[in-house]
């Protein structure tokens, strides 16, 4: 399978304007995202698409960069944009959060390892340890059935353990966080871009439930690493602070 990496960089961002370019212990933080996927053995071409000349500028200096348009409501169409500006042709499109500086190579090629020409679309998920992420909210919960699909995406604590404390829940059931890394297959995400937005999608704001509504399916493999997102000033502290742990 030819893979595409794509790492969707907006200069936007009512939380963290100028995000992608952050200086990170003397590197920016797209130029950290950008090298961990290099280091996959199953990426064969990295490119950062942005809607920002000056993040463009800036990933010419190490990288691979297009320029794609400002309005682009997800990340998800901005890398379709980004896929129908390359001259070669890919079996599968993997798309890189450009806020995960640590983002580690073995994680992305777990999740390549599921593309087979079959799957349509194929994500991570992480088993939840702690009380605080499981009912947290801004952490994404997904439900897998037995053939390791997603049943269902969530921000609420998935599924309801009846008649049990909630400070037992961790120990009733397996819990997965969802690591928002997804691959495509270059026909599906075509065919993504035209869904209109769903009500699932619009109750939860996820855009991943549009695509289950509409009856895709998605693979699902569990990860053990853990990942660092950086979506406030605060959260870019604790990366920091991991830097100086290593």
């Amino acid at each position: 399978m030819r893979i595409l990496g794509i790492i969707p960089a907006r200069y936007a961002s009512t939380r963290f304007p100028a995000k992608p370019l952050i200086d990170i212990a003397g590197k920016s933080m797209i130029q950290r995202v950008y090298e961990q996927v290099r280091k996959s053995g199953r990426i064969a071409r990295v490119v950062v698409a942005t809607d920002h000349v000056e993040i463009f500028n800036h990933v010419q200096n190490f990288g691979e960069a297009c320029m794609t348009r400002e309005n682009h409501i997800s990340g998800t169409d901005r890398c379709f944009e980004a896929l129908s500006l390359q001259k070669e042709i890919f079996d599968y499109v993997i798309n890189i959060q450009g806020d995960e500086p640590f983002i580690q190579p073995e994680q992305i090629d777990l999740l390549a390892a599921k593309l087979n020409g079959q799957i349509e679309i194929a994500t991570l998920v992480k088993s939840i340890e702690q009380e605080e992420q499981l009912f947290n909210a801004n952490i994404v919960k997904a439900v897998i059935n037995l053939h390791t699909e997603a049943l269902y995406f969530s921000r609420s604590a998935i599924p309801h353990i009846r008649n049990t404390p909630e400070p037992e829940w961790l120990r009733k059931q397996k819990f997965y966080k969802h690591i928002g890394m997804y691959a495509y297959r270059s026909d599906v995400l075509e065919q993504l871009t035209k869904l209109p937005p769903s009500s699932l999608e619009k109750a939860e704001s996820l855009e991943q439930l549009r695509w289950l509504e509409n009856g895709f399916k998605i693979s699902v493999a569990e990860t053990n690493t853990e990942t660092i997102g950086i979506d406030t000033p605060e959260d870019l502290e604790k990366a920091l602070t991991y830097l100086r742990s290593l």
